[in-house]
């Protein structure tokens, strides 16, 4: 190997453009099996904390950028950029669970429905990400939008504190007290954030005894009136009811064995105590008006953690070719689906859908206080394209793109963690409010001067 490749510094690997490995590890950097023809100089894949600012240093020596991986969940492929470093932490999954204190310290590649079944043997939990496979590094920094968040908060109102390493190499500890606006903007700042967090300190909760899930799957045409009943019914919901909508192909299929119709899903999940208190939660929901056409539904139903993921990975399969985006608006849930009802019924895969979770981070605004992340809205939509061949691509993402455009005029913003970077440059400014962007603006010129860390992803990157 040449001098020039060198990096005896790093424990785990380096791998530049022409070496052997390569390759794989470029492909693997998402999970996505859409792959931005993007392509960092070298990928550092670290073994350990260690690794993190021998990285940085390699990087600031050599004057190239730096973007970060935890587990590559991006929709539009931020750990991807042209030149520069790409800094991959998915390897560094060690955690510590004090149940005493009820907190947990996590490296970034720690999945999510990892720690949650660690967290449930203590009879603990935390909002973690509804899918199975989601790393918590790059889900705390965008916010978070996870299990239980209606009660809980966005997950990154539980991160007490973290550890990261600055554009200098320095390794810092980040809470209310030390290093407060670099701790501010790690809640929130999600793919712009300008350090490298190696450890994040969490804050548990009592884990829910009882889990409980009512649904109502009904046919496309009842989505204005249904969720109209059903945003009606969720003034009367507890905040640890999770309700939700779904537009996209009905599931399970019919059992006629046609194919399956687009329909509209009413979801809501309720974490409680007991099997009782679960099933009164849900009872504003018991009675829908239109259940007698309902092509499935499912009432009160007792619902493990597996089942949920489950249903999560059904919606969301792996080895999927996937764009998504996000709109947050002040507009009516019934307004924004009538809309997308349309759309969907065109869409050029049976397998596209539209998540609207209702409320999807509580309704009390001090749990999104003091952090970079913010609700920018009342109703809140993410419409994804999902599709497996690819010479489909360009019919797919003109889809999804054909379809926030027909809705963008009804927006207030767009959450960081999925909104489509790549369609439109002021989509990172207006993920934010007027006056936290500003603040970032302020603290990254503060932390990164030099712009080690890349800022977020344009369509010209």
């Amino acid at each position: 190997m040449s001098a020039r490749k060198q990096a005896p510094v790093i424990e785990g690997e380096v791998l530049w453009r022409d070496d052997p490995g390569y390759e794989h590890a470029w492909a693997g950097a998402l999970w996505n099996r859409v792959k931005p023809r993007r392509y960092p100089e070298v990928i550092v894949r670290a073994a350990s904390e260690r690794d993190v600012p021998a990285a940085v240093d390699l990087a600031r020596a050599r004057g190239m950028r730096i973007a970060m991986r935890a587990g590559g969940h991006s929709w539009c492929g931020s750990p991807l950029r042209d030149g520069g470093m790409l800094l991959d932490l998915s390897q560094l999954r060690r955690w510590d669970i004090d149940a005493a204190s009820a907190t947990a310290t996590v490296q970034p590649g720690v999945i999510g429905s990892e720690l949650a079944t660690e967290l449930t043997r203590r009879e603990l939990a935390f909002p973690a990400g509804h899918c199975a496979t989601v790393a918590l590094g790059g889900y705390l920094l965008s916010g978070g939008l996870g299990w239980n968040s209606g009660l809980w908060g966005p997950a990154c109102a539980s991160v007490e504190e973290i550890e990261a390493v600055t554009a200098v190499g320095e390794t810092v500890r980040c809470n209310p007290d030390e290093h407060p606006d670099l701790f501010w903007a790690a809640r929130g700042a999600g793919p712009g954030f300008f350090a490298a967090v190696t450890a994040f300190r969490l804050r548990l909760y009592p884990r829910p005894s009882s889990v409980a899930s009512t649904k109502y799957v009904l046919p496309m045409a009842d989505t204005a009136a249904a969720v109209r009943w059903a945003v009606d019914a969720a003034h009367r919901l507890p905040p640890n009811v999770e309700l939700s909508f779904f537009l996209g192909t009905a599931d399970p299929p019919l059992a006629s064995g046609r194919p399956a119709p687009k329909a509209v899903t009413i979801s809501a999940t309720a974490f409680s105590d007991t099997g009782r208190e679960a099933a009164a939660a849900l009872e504003p929901l018991r009675d829908c008006p239109f259940a007698s056409r309902a092509l499935s539904r499912q009432i009160a139903e007792p619902t493990p953690l597996d089942t949920l993921y489950g249903a999560a990975s059904d919606a969301w399969p792996a080895e999927h070719r996937y764009a998504a985006d996000t709109l947050w608006s002040d507009a009516p849930y019934e307004t924004l689906l009538t809309e997308l009802a349309g759309v969907i019924e065109a869409a050029p895969s049976d397998k596209a859908l539209v998540l609207a979770p209702v409320a999807p981070v509580g309704r009390k605004r001090e749990l999104t206080a003091d952090m970079a992340f913010s609700a920018l809205g009342e109703s809140y939509v993410v419409p994804y394209a999902v599709w497996d061949d690819p010479a489909e691509d360009e019919a797919n993402i003109s889809w999804l793109r054909e379809t926030m455009r027909a809705i963008e005029p009804l927006g207030t913003g767009h959450y960081i963690a999925e909104t489509d970077l790549s369609a439109d440059p002021s989509r990172a400014r207006r993920s934010y409010t007027a006056e936290d962007w500003e603040r970032l603006q302020k603290v990254r010129a503060g932390y990164d001067p030099q712009g080690v860390f890349h800022s977020y992803l344009t369509p010209d990157a």
